[in-house]
C-alpha cells in the first residue's frame, strides 16, 4: 500500500513537471521525462536494497531469538541502519550474558539442591535407624536416653543445615540488609564464645580469649556473630581433647582484627585456596562438615567489607584471620 503511494506521488510530480513543457520544448518534455524515469528507477533500486537489509536485519533478530549464537551485524555499518544494528548488538550481548548467567546459576541451583538433600539423606537415615531400634521393649532407660540424645544432635545438625543455607542464599540474593552499628568486639566474642562453649566442653577442648583495650568496628552483630560461631565450630572440630582454641582481638587506626587459631593439624596447603569454598569437601579436614559453615563466614564478612583469611601456624593448628578495615584500601 506504501508502495503504490509513493509511485503514486511521483507520478502526480512527474506530470506537474511534463505539462507545462509541452507548451515550450518537445526537447524539454524529452529530458524532464527521461530525467523523472531515471531518478524513479534509481530511488526503487535503493528502496529495494534499503529494505532488502531490513528484511535481513528482521532475519538476523529473529534467528538471536531461536538461540542463534553466530549473528554477526558487521555489514550493517552506515546509515541509520549501523545506528540501529549497533544498539541491536548491544542489546544481543547482554541478552547472551544474561543467558549465560541464568544457565550457570541454574546450573547452581541444580548442583546445591544435589548437595544439600545428599547432606540430608544421611541424618536422615540414622534418625529411621535411631527411631526403629527405640521401638524395641528391651531397651533400658540409658540406652533410650542415649538415642535422644543422638536424635537431638542430628536433628539440630540438619536444622542449622537448612537455616545456614537459607541465610547464605539470601545475602547472596542481595536480601539482607547489614545493620551499620558500633559492634564491640569484646561483646561479640563473648556472646560467640558462649554459643559454642557446650560443644567445647563436650569435645575437651579449651577456648582462651584474649581482647586488647576495646576494639570495635561498625558492623552487624547479629550476623557477624553467627560468622565467628561457624569458624568457632570448625576450629573445636579440629582440635584434638585438650586442646586449645584461642580467640584475639586487636584495634589499630586501620583495621579491627579477630583471630581465631587452634591447635589441630592444620588446614592441607593444596586446600587452602579453596576452604571457603561452597559444599568443599575433599579431605580429612572437611570430610565431617557440611561444607557450607566457613562458606557463609566468608559471605558474611566480605558483605560487610571485611575479610576473611585462612592459614597454618608452627608448629600446628590452622589460623583465621577477619579484618574489618577503617579507611577504604
Amino acid at each position: 500500500m506504501r508502495d503504490k503511494k509513493r509511485r503514486l506521488i511521483h507520478a502526480l510530480l512527474t506530470a506537474a513537471l511534463v505539462i507545462p513543457c509541452l507548451f515550450f520544448s518537445i526537447p524539454c518534455t524529452v529530458m524532464v521525462t527521461v530525467t523523472s524515469a531515471v531518478f524513479f528507477v534509481f530511488y526503487e533500486l535503493l528502496f529495494a536494497q534499503r529494505r532488502s537489509k531490513v528484511i535481513k536485519l528482521c532475519d538476523d533478530i529473529d534467528r538471536i531469538l531461536r538461540s542463534d549464537d553466530l549473528i554477526s551485524f558487521d555489514e550493517y555499518k552506515e546509515g541509520e541502519l549501523g545506528v540501529l544494528s549497533a544498539e541491536i548488538h548491544k542489546m544481543t550481548i547482554r541478552l547472551r550474558e544474561q543467558n549465560a548467567e541464568l544457565k550457570n546459576e541454574k546450573q547452581f541451583a541444580k548442583e546445591a539442591l544435589e548437595d544439600i538433600s545428599h547432606q540430608l539423606r544421611t541424618p536422615l537415615t540414622s534418625v529411621m535407624m535411631i527411631l526403629g531400634l527405640m521401638r524395641s521393649s528391651d531397651l533400658t532407660d540409658t540406652e533410650r536416653v542415649e538415642y535422644l540424645r543422638d536424635l537431638y544432635e542430628l536433628l539440630a545438625r540438619m536444622k542449622w543445615l537448612i537455616e545456614t543455607m537459607l541465610s547464605l542464599s539470601r545475602i547472596e540474593a542481595d536480601a539482607v540488609k547489614f545493620a551499620k552499628n558500633t559492634v564491640s568486639c569484646r561483646e561479640l566474642i563473648e556472646k560467640s564464645v558462649e554459643m559454642v562453649s557446650v560443644m567445647a566442653e563436650l569435645k575437651g577442648v579449651e577456648i582462651r580469649t584474649k581482647i586488647n583495650e576495646a576494639p570495635e568496628f561498625i558492623g552487624d552483630m547479629h550476623y557477624t556473630s553467627e560468622a565467628v560461631v561457624n569458624l568457632l565450630k570448625n576450629a573445636i572440630e579440629h582440635t584434638p581433647q585438650g586442646g586449645t582454641v584461642t580467640v584475639t582481638a586487636n584495634g589499630s587506626n586501620i583495621a579491627t582484627e579477630i583471630t581465631i587459631t587452634d591447635t589441630g593439624e592444620g588446614i592441607p596447603e593444596a586446600e587452602l585456596p579453596h576452604i571457603f569454598e561452597r559444599f568443599y569437601r575433599s579431605s580429612e579436614y572437611t570430610k565431617n562438615g557440611f561444607g557450607i559453615g566457613l562458606a557463609f563466614a566468608k559471605k558474611v564478612i566480605s558483605a560487610q567489607d571485611g575479610s576473611l583469611k585462612a592459614s597454618n601456624r608452627k608448629p600446628h593448628g590452622a589460623v583465621f584471620d577477619i579484618h574489618f578495615y577503617k579507611t577504604t584500601i
